[in-house]
């Protein structure tokens, strides 16, 4: 039932998530040259411990970031925020077969990464909205500091999701859902990145 009950939060987290998505890489311009663009994302792509995952997400919308670094730190927060869900579909799909049979270590393991992504999840979220709602009267650096936080948290909150399956025997499940939220930590280190470079940019301009 607490399967069945999460599963449904997701769904309804996936429609929320679509829309934001959708809306930080809106964009009705349409550019006939992206070179520009493109050869600015792999220079900030450099600052990121993942530069070339970082280069080749990001590249496919250059028409939308252009050379704005704001942008570009959506777009990565975005994709993260999609990266993780997908996840997080993952294992409580993994988690609700779980319950019929598996190892308990396995089963715990299982139950505790669904909850840490989660709250990634609703983390990023957050930054996404703050980012895409920053509100006039309140100092940039205030509400950034939010936004770093928020990622800061969601990527703590994705590694204990892998640490949760120290004590799990070598297996299917465990190599599959470390290997898979190993590049979801990925994503959200470039994403927090970005953010970080953005708002050195802002404030030391």
């Amino acid at each position: 039932m607490k399967t069945h009950t999460a599963l449904f939060l997701l769904s309804f987290l996936s429609t929320a998530t679509t829309f934001l998505l959708a809306a930080a890489i809106a964009n009705p311009t349409t550019y006939s040259d992206n070179s520009k663009a493109i050869e600015f994302i792999r220079t900030r792509c450099k600052a990121t411990l993942y530069p070339e995952l970082c280069y080749t997400s990001l590249s496919v919308y250059a028409n939308t970031t252009q050379q704005s670094l704001a942008h570009l730190a959506r777009v990565a927060v975005a994709i993260s925020l999609a990266t993780a869900r997908n996840m997080t579909f993952y294992v409580a799909k993994l988690s609700r077969h779980a319950e019929y049979g598996e190892a308990p270590l396995t089963a715990a393991a299982l139950h505790d990464c669904f909850s840490t992504l989660s709250d990634a999840i609703d983390q990023i979220r957050r930054s996404l909205r703050q980012m895409g709602k920053m509100k006039a009267g309140e100092s940039f650096r205030f509400q950034m500091s939010n936004v770093q936080t928020w990622m800061s948290a969601a990527l703590t909150n994705e590694e204990t999701c892998t640490d949760g399956f120290e004590d799990v025997a070598d297996g299917v499940v465990k190599s599959e859902v470390c290997d898979r939220a190993g590049n979801v930590k990925k994503f959200t280190s470039n994403a927090l990145a970005l953010v970080n470079s953005y708002v050195n940019q802002e404030t030391n301009s």
